[in-house]
């Protein structure tokens, strides 16, 4: 005998989506410190064995991030990230076929403020990668400082997600059998300073680094744009100069990760919140750039890679910014 359940109604379906963005918002720097306090306050009680047998394995699994991770596919096909997609929604495109048996190095852009569309399409099937990319896993790469976090790092790690480190993408980019896609945040937390409504602004102009590394493993390079990903939250002014600028790019140093003052809507109301803007992104694969591989390469070799790069990654903007509404005076802007 066949059960069928009725459909969800659309209001309740809206209440879930949002209900998921909220605990993804909300989530990762409260679980960061939970975790943190829990790990600590275990060896207080009589529990103290958890944080001890945990500390040990944590010892012995202590490179594990950056030696391709340890993806868990029930955590990434979690119902919950369905719902995350559909609040913006998110989609995911393919302009060109990638051969499984590859390893690739992926571009994605803009970083935006949480980096919305990275996560749901390169963490998650929420998207439905692992379909339109078969055969293709995506690990993301995510500042070292979140590895450090105990619990958090398995959380992390069960995602998709690796330590940004050379040697994380080396051993990732080197496996022989391919069909690997390391896919990298090139703007990086820094690129979230500028990110807001409206704005084509990459940094990208002297980020050269996974150039140099596409070359040394022959690795062909993937840009990818996300479009509508700067759309989802408003930030404060903080233009070049600015006391607020220096203080934000002070902080970056000290602790690795900035620290935007962003806001958009909130969770029953729509004027004011932490809660993103149910705005769509839509994010595109662009086709890969054949990369020659060269041990050590000269700062001219990869400069001339960088170009082309920069050139197909324009190429790729102009080519679909007319689909997901950006006027046909914007262009994306190097810095």
């Amino acid at each position: 005998m066949k059960i069928e359940f009725a459909p969800l109604s659309v209001p309740l379906q809206r209440r879930l989506q949002t209900a998921s963005v909220v605990q993804w918002v909300f989530s990762f720097l409260s679980l960061a410190q939970c975790c943190t306090v829990a790990f600590i306050a275990l060896f207080f009680t009589r529990f103290w064995l958890v944080s001890a047998l945990y500390a040990a394995w944590w010892f012995i699994d202590r490179e594990k991030p950056s030696k391709g991770g340890r993806r868990i596919h029930t955590v990434r096909n979690s119902v919950v990230w369905r719902y995350m997609r559909d609040y913006f929604p998110i989609t995911l495109v393919k302009t060109a076929e990638l051969d499984p048996r590859q390893n690739y190095l992926v571009g994605f852009h803009p970083h935006g403020i949480l980096a919305a569309g990275a996560f749901i399409n390169f963490c998650t099937e929420g998207s439905g990668f692992s379909t339109l990319l078969p055969g293709i896993p995506p690990p993301l790469m995510m500042l070292s400082l979140w590895f450090r976090v105990p619990f958090l790092r398995d959380c992390l790690m069960s995602a998709g997600l690796v330590s940004s480190d050379k040697e994380s993408a080396s051993y990732v980019l080197q496996k022989l059998e391919g069909g690997n896609m390391l896919a990298i945040i090139i703007g990086g937390a820094q690129e979230a300073l500028d990110a807001r409504p409206g704005s084509c602004t990459l940094l990208l102009k002297n980020r050269k680094g996974f150039v140099r590394l596409a070359i040394e493993h022959g690795t062909p390079l993937v840009p990818i744009f996300s479009f509508g990903e700067n759309d989802l939250f408003e930030q404060v002014r903080n233009p070049k100069g600015s006391w607020l600028r220096q203080l934000q790019h002070r902080l970056q140093q000290i602790m690795g990760i900035s620290l935007p003052i962003f806001y958009a809507r909130g969770i029953f109301q729509y004027s004011f919140g932490l809660v993103p803007y149910r705005r769509p992104i839509c994010t595109v694969v662009g086709k890969p750039i054949p990369v020659q591989r060269k041990h050590r390469p000269s700062e001219e070799e990869v400069d001339q890679v960088h170009q082309q790069y920069l050139n197909e990654l324009c190429k790729l903007f102009e080519e679909h910014k007319a689909k997901y509404n950006i006027p046909e005076d914007r262009h994306l802007e190097f810095i």
